[in-house]
């Protein structure tokens, strides 16, 4: 990569395989819920993934380019990780090992979203910038939906079973 310009084809190739990636994952993640509120936040979490996808294509057409992911090495860990700590815990902390590991998720996207948006700007790529800050946005509600749940129910039923 010599310039921004680079870098942000390169960023968005990264959260294009990401989300494709945890779109695979989320499935067993909501499966594994024990709480219905965590359950339907994630299943309702994986259709805005859907439509951030098909966004993230419309992106890559409006630039000209073919929408193609690159491994995203940290998406890729943050799945693993997931599936480890979720296959080690039991109920009821299973629900917050569950909560933690999504909203681990959610604040790669966030940051990667956050940075995509900023050098759209600085690129002057206006044309892009609203539907990436748009992701953005919906990331940040979920994250937020996220921690509501889990101050509101789910740490408190793992704490009780201590």
């Amino acid at each position: 990569m010599k310039s921004l310009q680079d870098a942000f084809e390169h960023g968005l190739q990264d959260i294009y395989y990401a989300e494709q990636a945890l779109l695979k994952a989320m499935p067993q993640m909501a499966e594994k819920a024990e709480s219905e509120e965590l359950r339907a936040a994630l299943q309702q979490h994986q259709q805005e993934t859907q439509q951030q996808v098909k966004m993230l294509e419309q992106v890559f057409q409006i630039m000209g380019k073919e929408a193609q992911g690159k491994q995203c090495k940290s998406a890729d860990g943050l799945i693993a990780e997931a599936q480890e700590v979720m296959g080690q815990a039991e109920p009821p902390a299973l629900d917050a090992v569950t909560l933690a590991c999504a909203q681990a998720n959610e604040h790669y996207e966030i940051s990667k979203y956050g940075t995509m948006v900023a050098w759209a700007k600085e690129l002057g790529r206006q044309d892009v910038e609203g539907i990436l800050q748009q992701i953005l946005d919906q990331e940040k509600a979920t994250d937020k939906k996220l921690t509501q749940i889990a101050e509101n129910m789910v740490n408190q039923r793992a704490q009780a079973a201590a």
